[in-house]
């Protein structure tokens, strides 16, 4: 699951950039976080921990010494269990929608569960088809992706994550509460009124996510063997957003299994009644950890100083030609596009707004560019989406012996629970003394690809379902009026489930760190926002689609969602090999400064 699904993913995550940021300040020096899952985790105690006895490597030592995590603090745990919660809650309500939406009241039923045929049957409340529940579930996430955009502005600027984070469970709340009102008996036998209180808990229930940041500069270390090592701000932060993924996944299976049964057996109600229960348990631990927590202070007008700093670079520049606007753009090359407007280069010329120093304006132009790396996304997401979905409706027209149609599709937190230990501990590290440097921007490529085999497999298991169901393609008719099924077993799903986790490992958790690390300290939640707001643009996109959501056309909702996986992978590849080279110098680029005086006011306007 993702981060943030509207969230996973967890943003997260699932949201995600409305975040709790765990950041020691005593430092403002160079950053090196060179992304390399290939990082063996080292737990053995070191000689030289002291802050005055920590050494910077040479270049040298750079290229030549292993590298390792840094310890995890405690506080990271806390978070983490936050964030299961809430994945909980989220995925744990998420889970039956489609059933919700698509599928009618099963006869004698009034709590949407089911009272006969206990092994085929499906759960169902409103009855308004697929293409109804997949146009709402994409708008659950559209919406759900876009307010990270304005959390990360309101954090950053103004209140700070940690408010940010409390205003986003107060809506949150409001949304679980709604949704449980749309479920209960007396509502839920009319649909009318139904989905209006459906879709407005929609609009209320808010991404949260939760960050925590460990040292900000590379050392070496002396282990008790002898041996020196690097200490490296990247691998730790690695390790880091690879197991806060971990536990948004154990929060999501777990939420959505017991939920599923929840709703098969005693009713939707009770589906969002559990876990708007769990997530109260998020701003419990919160408000418990909060003195043990180093929180970020916003910073005051930041995002309007790098606007008119890529005003200021972009004047005398633009055309209505592209070509002319590229090459007046230093034809690709972006260095000198940044380079002219340094306060250094403009000495006494330069504006009075700008008040930072030359390193922030590369953290900027970083910023940016990892920003243009997530425009590839929306692909991905479409493929990703389908999990959400048309994947769970199309279960429900194969054979389940007794198996919930909405409960398969946890084979993909599941896939993610086993592989990202085996990744971090096996996989990686066998690259790296294989002499294979993955890095963040190959990690993505192989999750595009992963992604687009995982509906190829969905668009041949599709075509057998027409193909040998009763009904040829007319398959969820045959399901609903007739009660008849594709003699093919739902578990056929499982590679497109595995081959989606493995693709989220690879793809999504990467995006997470890719936005941290490259982003200006004081924008990583606009950045990351950037991100996750990708998914909303797949929304929208699959918005589109939603045509393509109802027989017989799925088999060309599946095999169009793999052609553009592809096309994602290729385009996403071609357009970045060349920053994937820049990786080491992206990373060892210095801290900026020049706004701690703002953020001491906001501090104290707090």
């Amino acid at each position: 699951m993702n981060v943030s699904d509207p969230v996973d993913q967890a943003e997260i995550a699932k949201s995600k950039a409305i975040a709790h940021d765990i950041v020691d300040e005593k430092h403002n020096l160079a950053v090196s976080e060179k992304q390399d899952f290939s990082i063996e985790p080292v737990s053995q105690s070191y000689v030289g921990d002291d802050d005055d006895l920590k050494t910077i490597p040479t270049d040298e030592e750079l290229a030549t010494l292993r590298r390792v995590s840094g310890k995890l603090p405690w506080q990271t745990f806390t978070v983490a269990f936050v964030e299961l919660c809430e994945r909980f809650s989220y995925y744990g309500t998420t889970a039956v929608f489609v059933n919700f939406i698509q599928r009618p009241l099963p006869p004698g039923s009034t709590s949407g569960a089911l009272t006969t045929d206990f092994s085929n049957g499906v759960p169902g409340a409103l009855g308004m088809g697929q293409r109804a529940s997949t146009g709402l579930t994409l708008f659950n996430q559209f919406w759900s992706y876009i307010m990270p955009l304005a959390g990360a502005w309101v954090a950053d600027q103004y209140w700070g994550r940690f408010r940010t984070i409390f205003a986003s469970i107060a809506c949150a709340l409001v949304g679980h509460t709604i949704l449980i009102i749309s479920a209960i008996p007396q509502v839920i036998s009319k649909p009318g009124g139904s989905i209006g209180a459906f879709s407005i808990g929609l609009i209320q229930h808010l991404p949260l996510i939760a960050e925590q940041y460990p040292d900000e500069k590379p050392y070496i270390k002396t282990l008790k063997s002898g041996e020196r090592v690097i200490v490296d701000p990247a691998a730790t932060i690695a390790r880091i957003y690879l197991y806060f993924y971990l536990m948004i996944n154990i929060g999501s299976l777990t939420g959505q299994i017991s939920m599923v049964y929840a709703e098969r057996y005693i009713g939707f109600w009770l589906s969002y009644l559990l876990p708007t229960c769990m997530f109260c348990l998020c701003p419990l631990v919160l408000i418990l950890c909060r003195k043990n927590y180093n929180l970020v202070q916003p910073t005051g007008s930041v995002y309007g100083k790098a606007f008119r700093l890529w005003r200021l670079a972009m004047k005398g520049r633009w055309s209505w030609n592209p070509i002319n606007w590229f090459k007046s753009n230093s034809g690709g090359n972006d260095r000198e596009f940044w380079d002219h407007v340094k306060p250094s280069r403009l000495g006494e010329n330069k504006p009075v707004w700008m008040t930072f120093d030359d390193a922030w304006v590369d953290e900027v132009r970083r910023g940016l560019k990892a920003c243009q790396v997530f425009l590839w996304y929306p692909l991905y997401w479409l493929a990703y989406n389908q999990m959400l979905n048309n994947l769970t409706s199309q279960a429900a027209t194969m054979r389940l012996g007794g198996v919930p149609n909405d409960i398969v599709n946890n084979l993909n937190p599941f896939a993610l629970i086993i592989f990202i230990p085996i990744m971090d501990r096996f996989i990686y590290p066998g690259l790296r003394r294989m002499g294979f440097n993955f890095t963040p921007l190959k990690r993505i490529t192989a999750g595009f690809f992963a992604a687009g085999l995982g509906m190829i497999v969905a668009t041949v298991t599709q075509y057998y379902i027409y193909k040998v169901g009763p009904c040829g393609k007319e398959a969820n008719y045959c399901l609903e009026v007739e009660g008849k099924y594709s003699d093919i077993s739902v578990w056929v799903q499982a590679l497109t489930y595995i081959l989606g986790g493995l693709s989220e490992i690879f793809a999504s958790v990467t995006s997470l760190e890719y936005a941290f690390t490259k982003a200006p300290k004081n924008m990583r939640s606009l950045v990351q926002a950037v991100a996750l707001f990708m998914n909303a643009i797949s929304a929208a996109i699959g918005q589109a689609m939603v045509g393509l959501s109802a027989d017989p056309l799925l088999v060309w909702n599946y095999a169009l969602t793999a052609i553009l996986a592809f096309i994602g992978c290729a385009g996403f590849w071609l357009t970045n090999y060349k920053l994937d080279r820049e990786e080491d110098q992206l990373n060892m680029l210095p801290t900026g400064s020049g706004f701690e005086a703002r953020a001491e006011e906001d501090t104290e306007r707090r």
